[in-house]
């Protein structure tokens, strides 16, 4: 499960996303992408808000000497911060900075935030975590060039995931996301997704919080009933695609209900993929076709919330694609059909996958998968947080 942070500017916007179900309230000054704010304003909304939600605070732009970056940490641990980040920019000196922090990953929660557009390195995974650190995040540092996914792939951004939980580090994902990147992103099981622009009025960064907006960003992230640990050990985990092929579904649909038709064809990707041995020393194209039957919401949809993106298909088949060597197209349908019927609303699943470099055509398989009608539902795509959140752990 997936926790949502919100950046804020002050003890009041604090109120606010606490008030509509944030669950890490994050300090920060939004006139630069990293920028820190003063320990008075941390103190504050610790007086405010800290006893509801864990408060974190991020510890500005600063050079890669290890004395520097460790004194701006400890004045935001002074102020009473429970979440510290740390931001790691490229430097000779990098390593010693994430060492220096060790003494005072004792006495806070330490997130080391790598930037996407300085070459976020997953070689710092092991350093941090024997520093004590609790985790990392993956940010960009220039927010008028894009959002994260515009800058990595999706499948490269769920290896970041995985090496950072190897490591046992909670992993957050942010960086200009907006309300659509969030069905998207919650693929990889993120600890944390973060975000600033999309709460604000006009969803622009500089602007106050919206209210509303964070609505719309919390009813897309499932509430996770977990408590906040400085660690990812609780919880989540990597997706076995093979798994979740293997449980198998009913072949009994739900007759009784309407559904739309969520389609992606003729869409091409390189893929390892084959039985033989010489399929094994390179890619080779191939061709998917999916289909997917999706309950229709109890209301007309008037935005994210009420939709199941195509977006959900295709960055499946890249993530399963980009996984592993896969024996027989059989196999890569069974996966794919698997892991998109592991979203609620979706009914049941065709899939169609052709090799397109064996002979003159395509040759490949076709499947069809239903879910148990009991477990289909008509809601939004994620439901809307509930209840109080979760528990901060002390």
């Amino acid at each position: 499960m997936t926790f949502m942070l919100a950046s804020v500017t002050d003890a009041d916007e604090a109120e606010i996303v606490a008030r509509h179900g944030a669950d890490i309230v994050d300090l920060k000054d939004v006139r630069t992408a990293f920028g820190a704010v003063s320990p008075e304003v941390v103190r504050a909304t610790v007086d405010a808000v800290g006893r509801r939600q864990p408060i974190s605070a991020v510890a500005g732009e600063r050079d890669m000497d290890p004395q520097t970056v460790a004194a701006a940490a400890a004045t935001f641990i002074d102020a009473g911060a429970t979440y510290v980040k740390v931001g790691l920019f490229p430097g000779v000196r990098r390593d010693d900075c994430i060492r220096a922090l060790a003494p005072l990953a004792k006495r806070v929660n330490l997130i080391g935030v790598m930037f996407i557009d300085h070459g976020a390195d997953a070689a710092l995974f092991p350093i941090m975590a024997q520093s004590g650190f609790a985790g990392t995040m993956i940010d960009t540092a220039f927010k008028n060039n894009g959002r994260l996914l515009d800058r990595i792939a999706i499948s490269e951004l769920g290896q970041f995931v995985d090496a950072a939980r190897s490591h046992g580090l909670m992993m957050g994902l942010a960086g200009s996301l907006e309300a659509p990147d969030i069905p998207r992103l919650l693929l990889l099981a993120p600890d944390v997704l973060g975000f600033r622009g999309a709460l604000c009025t006009n969803a622009e960064r500089t602007a106050r919080i919206d209210g509303d907006a964070v609505d719309v960003v919390r009813a897309l992230i499932p509430a996770d009933s977990r408590r906040l640990y400085g660690t990812a050990a609780v919880g989540s985990g990597k997706i076995d695609y093979r798994l979740l092929a293997a449980r198998g579904y009913s072949v009994d649909p739900r007759r009784d209900a309407e559904t739309d038709r969520i389609f992606v064809r003729d869409f091409v990707l390189p893929a390892r993929i084959g039985a033989y041995a010489y399929e094994r020393t390179k890619p080779q194209n191939v061709r998917f076709n999916v289909e997917a039957m999706v309950l229709r919401p109890e209301h007309v949809a008037e935005d994210i919330r009420d939709v199941f993106s195509y977006d959900l298909i295709t960055d499946s088949i890249r993530m399963i694609v980009a996984q592993e060597h896969i024996a027989v197209v059989e196999a890569l349908a069974e996966r794919i059909a698997a892991l998109i019927l592991n979203h609620r609303r979706v009914t049941g699943v065709r899939v169609r996958v052709e090799k397109l470099e064996v002979g003159p055509g395509g040759v490949g398989v076709e499947i069809v998968r239903q879910r148990p009608a009991e477990v289909a539902k008509v809601h939004h795509l994620f439901p809307a947080a509930t209840g109080s959140g979760p528990k901060v752990a002390t």
